[in-house]
């Protein structure tokens, strides 16, 4: 197989990110023209991060399910890097790491419109997207080698000219594995992160899981990627993230979307925390989101990020969050997520 061209590579050293309001100079340039290739609009002199580069930041980061603070960190220049590939700029094939961007997502969601479930839209090619391209490339005929050039490319776009539908087998699983389960929390097992500032949260609702019957997976680890990793080896059912935030007073909980598709499960969780968490700890609403955080875009399973504010009120109802979280799960587990079309 010819190998095809690569997409451009970054080009910013991860050790100056990150890139703030006031910085000038090449870097700043560079992120100004991927920001720009990506239909934003700077008014700001090439090369200075002013208000516009600023906006133009946030705007991206509402876009892409990030933390909106107009800054450019390493999660932020990582999803500008992914935002630039279109499938058909390089081969895709499983790596080591693992590649990302958005020419992944567009596979998978290619193939799992045509029934083969490379499991959620992530945009990481991972097994689950490696053994859905072999199955695809042997049942149209071509090589199963696992990689995915312009003739894998050229079926796919064949098959989809003559498409009648554009549901998504990943969605279809991802509710059949909840129903598959007896509801309740009689060992399922369940993983519980620490986001920030809130060990004793961890472990209370660690110690309310267990009294409910449920088989609680601490994960400690600081990193959000080594968590959701963590979580993948274990095979918990789900993840429950747990953050403390001085900068407000609401309860907010986060879910998996990102690349034109959005995790059932996952929102039906956070819905039901979000349900009733706020009001149990006087906290304002701060409402569900849809985000591509690490630990919600890894996982490969329904997970929600929690974050709560006003923390001395918080920590002083420790086991009320606990409570209130455990409850929201065992209701969780006896719901299938309504069935959903993909848009385009």
């Amino acid at each position: 197989m010819t190998r095809m061209p690569d997409a451009p590579r970054p080009s910013v050293d991860p050790g100056i990110l990150p890139l703030r309001p006031g910085d000038r100079g090449p870097q700043v340039a560079d992120l100004q023209l991927r920001l720009v290739a990506l239909e934003h609009e700077i008014s700001d002199p090439d090369g200075e991060y002013g208000q516009s580069t600023e906006s133009a930041v946030r705007s991206f980061q509402t876009q892409r399910g990030l933390h909106q603070d107009g800054t450019c960190d390493t999660l932020t220049w990582e999803a500008l890097v992914e935002a630039g590939y279109r499938l058909g700029d390089r081969l895709l094939y499983r790596t080591a790491p693992m590649l990302r961007g958005d020419d992944v997502a567009e596979l998978q969601r290619q193939l799992s419109s045509f029934g083969f479930d490379c499991g959620r839209i992530d945009g990481i090619f991972g097994d689950h997207t490696a053994a859905a391209l072999l199955d695809f490339q042997r049942n149209v005929g071509l090589s199963a080698d696992g990689l995915c050039g312009h003739r894998s490319i050229a079926e796919l776009q064949r098959l989809f000219l003559h498409q009648r539908t554009s549901e998504l087998v990943s969605l279809v699983r991802e509710e059949q594995r909840l129903r598959r389960r007896d509801p309740g929390l009689e060992g399922r097992r369940v993983g519980v992160a620490e986001g920030g500032g809130f060990a004793t949260g961890l472990a209370a609702l660690c110690r309310a899981l267990g009294d409910a019957g449920a088989i609680p997976v601490p994960l400690r680890h600081p990193d959000p990627s080594r968590q959701a990793a963590e979580a993948n080896a274990a095979e918990v059912d789900c993840v429950l993230s747990i953050a403390l935030d001085a900068e407000t007073r609401s309860c907010s909980t986060a879910f998996y979307r990102g690349f034109r598709y959005e995790s059932p499960t996952s929102r039906r969780l956070a819905e039901l925390v979000q349900a009733t968490l706020p009001a149990a700890l006087s906290l304002d609403d701060g409402g569900i989101h849809g985000m591509a955080l690490p630990l919600l875009r890894e996982t490969r399973m329904p997970a929600v990020d929690v974050r709560l504010g006003s923390p001395a009120i918080v920590v002083q109802r420790t086991a009320e969050v606990a409570h209130v979280l455990v409850a929201a799960v065992q209701e969780w587990s006896t719901f299938g997520a309504p069935r959903q079309v993909a848009s385009r």
